[in-house]
């Protein structure tokens, strides 16, 4: 019995990880996050630019117009600015502006470490039949400082995270973009849920 409770926590301990093998990492959103089961975002590195990509399945039947209609819709709902959009390419193009914390479980308490920053990106969707792919790129980190903000790219957070000259320097960085991922892997649950018409208020039953 002990062996299998150690063996389970083993188990809890190596799913809850994430693995980098250098060039991409890979971040399971964190289970504590209301977000669709199984929902990941991937950091992909080339050379000095970095940034998010994965290709979803959406079921039988849903088309790049469908894909294309939903996916305005839901950015649109999103208040995120639409820069480039031609159906019949088969890609959008947004960008936003968010103010996040590194925080995830602040309730207001004024004594709780808020932390927070701002970020921008850009979100490309290019469509094909019951398929679509996502990258979120161009993202630029500003982090506040006594002087004013701090601007870093996702690369020059990234390194930092990884080779940083300090211990207190990989950790505060690491936060930083753990907060992101959580972002962006709530965003890109949400939009796969829109394109599906799986969210509840889809839901057929009543």
């Amino acid at each position: 019995m002990k062996a299998l409770l150690i063996c389970i926590g083993l188990a809890s301990i190596t799913l809850t990880g994430y693995a980098q093998d250098g060039t991409t990492r890979s971040y399971q959103v964190n289970s504590s996050i209301p977000v669709p089961e199984g929902d990941s975002v991937k950091l992909v590195i080339d050379g000095t630019s970095a940034y998010y990509q994965k290709t979803v399945k959406v079921d039988t039947g849903i088309g790049v117009s469908l894909i294309y209609l939903r996916t305005l819709q839901f950015m649109a709902a999103k208040n995120f600015q639409q820069t480039y959009g031609y159906e019949q390419e088969g890609k959008e193009i947004f960008t936003t502006t968010q103010d996040l914390n590194t925080n995830p479980f602040t309730i207001g308490n004024y004594s709780d470490n808020i932390d927070p920053f701002t970020v921008q990106f850009a979100i490309t969707v290019d469509m094909k039949k019951q398929r679509y792919r996502y990258t979120i790129h161009n993202v630029t980190f500003y982090r506040p400082t006594e002087t004013g903000n701090l601007r870093m790219s996702l690369y020059e957070v990234y390194l930092r995270a990884t080779n940083g000259d300090s211990r207190y320097i990989k950790k505060d960085s690491k936060k930083v973009l753990d907060a992101f991922e959580r972002y962006i892997g709530s965003l890109t649950a949400e939009l796969r849920e829109s394109i599906d018409h799986k969210a509840m208020i889809y839901n057929t039953k009543f």
